[in-house]
């Protein structure tokens, strides 16, 4: 493939019929963020009071032009860029380490030959597959047809054909996620330009297939906030069938159905997303057990992985006792008791934020929740790879849209992503810096993960400042939650929905 791929008006118009500009009252940052405020000092201040406003604020002016498909093409320009970042990469000559000095790796080009795809092998039923079920069936309906389209042309390269088919499905998965939140945030479309403009996005984008599950997932959560808990649980399940953290949705959806006692929906979604994991797995696991397994397997017996909270305890230990192993190392070596230290904490974490929901003086919005648990997830996992940050970032958008702290969080995981290159190089013999700058890297991305949790929590236990909240009533994102009654709540309501704050 010789061009990019990536169409600017094909793209806007990938999720352009996922919302529509209603004249309703819109979010505008310059108002509403202090840092989008102070920013915007440098080009003359916030937009005035009495600026002219096309739909209450919807359209940046008249014609094509609405702040909805600005953030589509947005998001098409971050996936394009992505794109040529990748490109040193793509014709798989990684040689002198091009693919770490260039930071272009990705597992995408990478799999397509270690998975066996370059010989037709078929996923799972040919060759153990170290992903989900659905992920090795993406891999497998794109890789297939490129390998057999290779065999009667030998001269194209079936890896680069690989990666550029997968860079085209996962960006408009991607442009589809966009349009997903901007359908959540009808009166905060600008809050989606955070996840079209992340730096982390721009330079991990195609590093795995994440975006399949994100796309799952937000899909899944428009699902729940429109009333289609069936369609919920469906994407869901499917999210889960594509990598595991989308099932971590269902538990705050649990929980807070216990605070609403609205369960009727909850459990439709909860039941639905069980069944369709199932149906997935059930049969490649019957057919395949030792392909299908390999997943299971894998994640039960890695060690410490690159990165992690115990990745900087062991690096700890080497300074405090470098005579002796310490207690990390010794995890490290013991990994049947580290997996039960990482679940005991995550489920210690699930059942502290729960508590929190049930207690909390106002109930939490679901994406609040579901940003903690999965931040809890990662935070305690022994395993984060770089691409992980995906998982977070339409979580966090949704869970506390305020620019300062994203971006704060955005520069840890591009600084850790800069430094996890030069550990690979180091660990490939060609020394770039000591491994603590690797550390202090990690224990800046956990520093930057543990802020946005402190501020989601913050934002619950104090919902007036809550900035959805200053633009909704309620939870946009509740479903059956949204506007139920809670007794509980020392913050009542409104009775109809506030314009958003001016100041």
């Amino acid at each position: 493939m010789g061009h990019t791929g990536w169409d600017a008006e094909r793209c806007v118009f990938v999720g352009a019929n996922l919302m529509r500009d209603d004249a309703e009252p819109v979010d505008l940052p310059s108002r509403s963020d202090g840092f989008v405020r102070g920013l915007s000092e440098s080009i003359g201040g916030p937009v005035g009071e009495h600026a002219v406003e096309r739909a209450g604020g919807a359209r940046t002016g008249g014609g094509f032009w609405t702040v909805s498909r600005i953030v589509l093409a947005l998001m098409c320009l971050t996936l394009a860029l992505h794109w040529v970042q990748k490109s040193p990469c793509q014709d798989g000559a990684w040689e002198n380490h091009r693919q770490y000095t260039r930071f272009c790796y990705t597992d995408v080009l990478a799999l397509y030959y270690a998975e066996g795809l370059n010989e037709g092998k078929v996923p799972y039923a040919d060759h153990p597959v170290e992903y989900p079920v659905l992920t090795g069936a993406f891999m497998g309906a794109l890789g297939l047809p490129v390998h057999a389209l290779g065999k009667g042309r030998p001269e194209i390269n079936q890896g680069q054909w690989f990666y550029n088919i997968n860079a085209l499905v996962l960006g408009a998965i991607g442009v589809g996620a966009v349009g997903a939140l901007l359908a959540l945030r009808k009166r905060r479309p600008w809050d989606a330009a955070m996840f079209a403009l992340s730096p982390a996005l721009l330079v991990t984008a195609t590093v795995n297939w994440d975006l399949l599950a994100i796309g799952l997932a937000v899909f899944g959560m428009l699902a729940w906030a429109r009333h289609r808990p069936v369609a919920a649980g469906v994407l869901l399940g499917l999210g889960c069938a594509a990598k595991l953290w989308p099932l971590f949705i269902l538990g705050p959806i649990l929980v807070l159905a216990f605070r609403t006692k609205r369960w009727r929906a909850a459990m439709t979604t909860v039941w639905v997303g069980a069944a369709t994991v199932l149906a997935v797995n059930i049969p490649i696991a019957l057919a395949f057990p030792d392909g299908w397994k390999r997943f299971f397997e894998l994640n039960s017996t890695r060690p410490v992985d690159w990165g992690t909270l115990w990745y900087i305890g062991r690096y700890l230990d080497t300074k405090w006792s470098p005579d002796s192993a310490g207690p990390f190392q010794w995890l490290s070596d013991n990994i049947s008791t580290l997996n039960f230290l990482t679940y005991a904490l995550f489920g210690i974490a699930c059942l502290a934020i729960a508590g929190l929901a049930v207690y909390a003086p106002r109930r939490p919005r679901l994406a609040a929740l579901a940003f903690l648990v999965v931040a809890a997830f990662l935070i305690f996992s022994k395993v984060w790879s770089q691409q992980y940050v995906l998982w977070l970032l339409p979580l966090a958008i949704l869970a506390r849209p305020r620019w300062g702290a994203f971006l704060f969080w955005q520069v840890t995981e591009v600084l850790y992503f800069v430094a996890f290159y030069g550990e690979l190089l180091g660990a490939s013999g060609k020394q770039v810096f000591p491994e603590g700058v690797f550390v202090l890297a990690a224990t800046l991305r956990l520093a930057g993960v543990v802020a946005l949790c402190y501020f989601v929590v913050r934002d619950i236990l104090r919902p007036e400042l809550d900035p959805v909240r200053a633009t909704y009533a309620d939870d946009p994102d509740g479903g059956d939650f949204d506007g139920a009654p809670d007794p509980g709540d020392r913050f009542p309501e409104p009775a109809a929905d506030p314009v958003p704050a001016r100041a």
